[in-house]
């Protein structure tokens, strides 16, 4: 008897390869989410590819996609130490991400949150007798 591949089988293995292969950049790469969930796991402490792979339902083999990908892109570095690779973020990937994501961040959308802070106190304000509700 032969097994029968099915999309269904394997179709979070393929979305990850497929994910994979159109990132290019640093933003990009940390915009996924198993991505940036593997950054978190990596900022207290380098891990092994097994230890990060543990942590999701794909299999190894789609982790370490991900992983090549983020050291591509400057934001995870790895160090073979007999057959493991350990894998660990690189600060300063990290810093030009940061750099990257505050360009975006403007005086425009500090008043947005300014008036979304606002208009949360004014909600949570207790009513004054005699006032509109």
């Amino acid at each position: 008897m032969h097994n029968v591949w099915t999309v269904k089988d394997d179709l979070p293995n393929a979305l990850a390869l497929t994910n994979v292969l159109l990132v290019t950049d640093a933003l990009s790469a940390a915009a996924e989410p198993t991505r940036r969930r593997i950054l978190q796991l990596l900022a207290p402490h380098p891990r092994t590819v097994s230890e990060i792979a543990s942590e999701f339902p794909v299999t190894r083999s789609a982790i370490s996609q991900h992983l090549l990908l983020l050291e591509s892109v400057g934001l995870v570095a790895a160090e073979k130490v007999g057959r493991q690779r350990i894998y660990r973020v690189v600060p300063s990937g990290l810093r030009s991400l940061q750099a990257e994501i505050d360009r975006f961040w403007t005086d425009e959308l500090d008043l947005l949150v300014a008036d979304a802070h606002a208009l949360n106190q004014r909600r949570n304000r207790p009513a004054v007798s005699g006032e509109d509700r």
